[in-house]
Parts: structure tokens; sequence; C-alpha cells
């Protein structure tokens, strides 16, 4: 275990607690009644036993005045643990639910780039874990360890005043106990690290190959995935049964501390009757405190390894919280205002970590209204220029300018409220068909989704569902074909008439027939708007303002479609041909 992540995972779960610190400290006070009311209780059963076997007149009253004091300390003892119980039940969910929206806020506001490099499953589970961690964390401190600390100092205090010799015994085994638990714990630490890596890697494939079921099944690769899959978990259960074992190694020996504890304390406690004069009453007094202290040791050790089990899942989570968002807006940053929608390129100089340099002092001026397309080969940089617009990644060189406002210095959130985007793949919430439309404009009226609906022809293929727009989509939106996922991303993009549109092969999982119904909404959609499109199919574009061919992150080719047509050898000439003139020949 990191003990930086530990003082920062803990500090972390002390920000979150502090604000209900009165509630804590109600908390403590109930916990040292409980505890208090619980070890004078064995002090009238000593009063109970020696009157028990008195031969003084007056016996019986004297019993059942015992019995009186027994029933206040039992309900008063009931009522302060009570209390406890609620109080921490509150103090427990009011952080955890403080926690989880920490989680969420803090996740989401990670680059692009660090949602592509982690496993969504791994990552849910982590934000599970950690909020669940805290439970087990604080239940440990307070209900066992805590517990255990007031009972020890009360006992010893007691045996102290009143049997000296048996308060030492006791105190130099508790000492003795405590300390084993401890050092045991930390030899144990690094197995059960060990086991929670080992965890989130079971997670995380488990949940990454049922998200590619498809391609299991496709590629008849299901052996292969369920042997990788073996192996993983086999690793698993080799460091878990280690883990186990060592957790009964462990409870072998405090078995055997009790038990000479046990001895140790009625041998003293013999000897000691002959000077002290104990009674049959101190006999059970020092009894039920001893049974006492075994009934809440007995899962110290365990507690304690659940505490640093806890505490490595917690750091999962931790890391991430500590980890800087990749993307960030800079201090003081403004808040974005497009009122034309011009778009300026200035000298930019960007590249991926694993592929190098995909643009190299590149300049691209879109005016205000402009249609644009983006063509050329696949890794030329096209769909690149469209996320550095929306500011996925930060440049290595150069500026970008919306209306002259470099958006490095505008707010994430503002920049991308002014920009739409139809992507290749759209990808749907498991929510109603609604929800996702208004997902454009959160505080569109029901009439609004459905004008955007009907002008992305998505109204006909909607109205034949049982439920209509009440239809849940499924994850990703699997139950919607890949041509109905690209006319719901169109009707959010129309209802969101943002100033600035980017279309990512829009069309292209439409059939003909459907595709000829739409291009009538997206000139809709793109009139009066700054439009950047990329496309593969040339025939989508031929009415741009202007095309743009990128290879290799340059521009070597812009112009209109006949402009473009009459150069010599040049690349939209070639690909033109090639789709066009190959099917004129045909």
């Amino acid at each position: 275990m990191n003990k930086n992540l530990t003082k920062e995972t803990i500090k972390i779960y002390w920000d979150h607690s502090k604000k209900y610190r009165w509630n804590f400290a109600l908390m403590i006070l109930a916990l040292i009644g409980g505890v208090a009311a619980d070890l004078y209780r064995p002090f009238l059963y000593k009063a109970l036993f020696n009157e028990l076997i008195s031969d003084q007149p007056g016996v019986e009253a004297r019993l059942l005045t015992i019995l009186v004091y027994m029933l206040i300390a039992g309900l008063i003892s009931w009522v302060f643990w009570r209390a406890a119980t609620f109080l921490n039940q509150y103090f427990e969910l009011k952080t955890i639910r403080d926690l989880t929206n920490t989680c969420f806020a803090y996740l989401h506001q990670h680059s692009y780039s660090f949602f592509n490099n982690n496993f969504a499953g791994s990552l849910v589970r982590k934000v599970n874990k950690f909020s669940r961690s805290y439970e087990q964390i604080v239940d440990i401190a307070y209900w066992n360890i805590g517990q255990i600390v007031l009972r020890i100092l009360i006992i010893v205090t007691i045996l102290f005043t009143k049997y000296w010799l048996v308060g030492i015994v006791v105190l130099a085994w508790a000492v003795a106990y405590i300390s084993f638990q401890f050092f045991f714990s930390e030899y144990k630490l690094k197995y059960d690290i060990e086991r929670s890596k080992i965890d989130s890697q079971v997670t995380g494939q488990l949940a990454d190959t049922i998200s590619n079921n498809v391609n299991i099944k496709l590629f008849g690769t299901l052996n292969f995935e369920i042997k990788s899959f073996k192996a993983l978990v086999d690793k698993w259960y080799k460091v878990q049964h280690f883990s186990w074992t060592l957790a009964g190694v462990a409870e072998m020996i405090q078995s055997l501390l009790m038990l000479s504890l046990e001895i140790c304390v009625f041998y003293f406690a013999i000897k000691y009757r002959e000077v002290a004069h104990l009674s049959v009453g101190d006999f059970v007094l020092i009894q039920i405190y001893i049974i006492g202290l075994f009934d809440h040791l007995w899962g110290f050790g365990k507690n304690i390894r659940k505490y640093y089990e806890a505490m490595s899942d917690a750091e999962e989570m931790t890391s991430l919280l500590l980890t800087a968002h990749g993307i960030q807006d800079t201090p003081n940053a403004k808040t974005l205002v497009v009122k034309e929608g011009a778009i300026t390129f200035k000298n930019v100089e960007f590249g991926y970590e694993q592929t190098g340099t995909v643009l190299k002092k590149f300049d691209l001026n879109i005016k205000a209204g402009e249609k644009i397309a983006l063509i050329g080969p696949s890794g030329g940089g096209k769909s690149t220029i469209t996320r550095i617009i929306f500011r996925f990644f930060d440049l290595q060189k150069g500026k970008v300018f919306i209306d002259n406002q470099d958006i490095a210095k505008v707010t994430q959130t503002s920049l991308r409220e002014n920009i739409s985007l139809v992507p290749q793949e759209p990808i749907l919430f498991h929510r109603s068909l609604m929800e996702n439309i208004r997902y454009g404009k959160l505080d569109a009226t029901d009439t609004e989704v459905e004008a955007a609906a009907k002008l992305a022809h998505c109204d006909e293929f909607i109205k034949k569902f049982p439920e209509q727009y009440k239809t849940f989509v499924g994850e990703r939106g699997v139950k919607l074909s890949g041509g109905e996922r690209q006319r719901i991303a169109i009707a959010r993009a129309i209802l969101k008439n943002a100033p600035i549109l980017v279309l990512d092969e829009a069309t292209s999982s439409l059939d003909s027939e459907s595709e000829k119904l739409i291009q009538d909404a997206l000139v809709n959609l793109m009139r009066g708007k700054t439009t950047i499109v990329i496309a593969h199919r040339l025939s989508t574009i031929m009415n741009m303002d202007r095309i743009i061919v990128i290879e290799n992150g340059e521009i070597t080719e812009e112009g209109k479609h006949k402009e473009l047509l009459k150069a010599n050898k040049g690349t939209y000439q070639r690909l033109w041909q090639i789709q066009a003139g190959g099917f004129n020949k045909a």
C-alpha cells in the first residue's frame, strides 16, 4: 500500500466527513455512553451472585433491587446504542453521497484520451469500491476499533483499581495481541493489494468481452477468450487462496493467545484471592470482562485486514482523483461568444503520443457561415482537426480561434455548447428516445423534440415502436440500427442549433432512400451555420463552398467541386474517378 496514497485517501475521506462534525461528535458520545453502560452491568452481576450465596436477611429484596438496576442499566445501554446506530447511518450515507458525487464530477472532467485508455467497467468498479471502502473503514473504526480501545481502557482501569495484578496481565496481553494483529496485517497487505489489482483486471476483461460480444461471435474466438479469462481468474485464485490461508493461520494464533489469557488471568486471580479475599462475584466480574474482550477482539485482526483491503481498494480511485485533468480551463477562462462562427487554425502543430506528428505548421481559415468539406486518406488528419476544434486535446504549438477568441482561453463548456456534432458512429444513452434527442437542448419541450425528430425523419420509425418516444434504446443504442442511431444524432443536432456544425460521415450508415430523405434536413440544418463535413463519399459534398484535401496533415488541394476536377492528376480528381468514373465505365 502506497503510504502517500493512504494519506491522501484519508484526507479525502476526512474532508468529506468534517462537514458533519456535529453528527460525528454525537456519535462518539453515544459510543462512550453505550460502552460505559455495558461495562457497568458486570458490577450488578457481581452483586447479584454475592447476594445469591449470602445468608443475610433481606436477600430477596436486595436481589429485586439489583434486578431493577439491571433493567435501568440495560435501558440506558439500549438508548445509547440505538442513538449510535441512527447517527452512524445518517453520517455514513450523507458522506457516501458526497463522495460518489465528487467521483462522478471529477471523473467526467478527465480528457477524451483518458477514457480511450481506461475500461469503462474498471472505472465504474473503482468509483463503487471507493464509496464502499469508506463505509467499511468507518464501520471498522467506529464499531470495532473505537469500541475495543474504550473497553480496554475502562476494563484495565477498573482491574488496576480493584485487582492490580490481573490488570497488569490483561494490559500486557492486550498490547501483545494488538501488536501481533497489526504486524501480521502489514505483512499480509501486499497480497491484498495484488488481489485488488487482479480483481480489477478480471472486472475490466469481463466488461471488455461483454461489450465486444459481437466481435467474439463474428471471429469465432470464444475458446480463445475463455482460455484468456480462465488464466486471469486462475491467477486471482492463487493470490486469494494464499491470502485466505494467511488469515486462517492468524486465527489459529489468536485462539491460542486467548486461551493463554483466560488461564493466566484465573491463575493470578486464584493466587490473588488469598490476599485480596476475592468473592464469587469478583470472579464473575473478571470472567464477564474477559469474555467480553474475547468477543470484541476475536474479529479485531480480521477487521484490521479488512481495513487494509478497503484502503487498497479505495486507493485505486484516489489515484484517479489525484491525477490532474488532461485538458483544463485556464485561470479566469472566459465564456465563448459566437456571433459569426469564423474558425482559424494558425501555425498548428499536433501529434498523438502513439503515432507521432499529425499536423505540422497547419493553417486554415474558415469564414463565418462557410460550408467546407475535408477529404483525404484515413489517418491524414481530418478527424484530428475536428477534435482540436472541440479541444479534446491541447496543441503542442499554435492556436485555434473562433471569432478571434483563442479556444484555449475560453471555458470548455461554452466552447462545446457552440458546436454541434453528428458523428459517424453515434453513441446513445440507455434512456428513452425522447431523452436522447432532448440531450441536444435539455430545456426543450416535447413539441420541440418531436419537431426536430420529424425534420431528421426519426418520427417515421419512432411511431412504429409500441412506446414511441418513451422507448428505451439499450446500452449505447444497440436496439436501433446504425441508420436509426444516425438520424437520432441528426435530430439532436437540429435541436441544439449551435452556430458551428461538424458532420463526420453523418450519412454513412444510411441506406440510399434514408439518405435522400435526410439530405434536405441537413441542408436546413447547415443553413446559416459554419459547417465542417468529413466525407468519403464525394457525391455528398459536391455543393460545398470549399473542398479541402488533407494528406499527411497538410492541405494539398482546395477549391470547389468543379475546380478540383480540372486539377491535373489531383487527389480529388483521382478519387472522383474511382467513385464515379468506375460506375460510368461499368
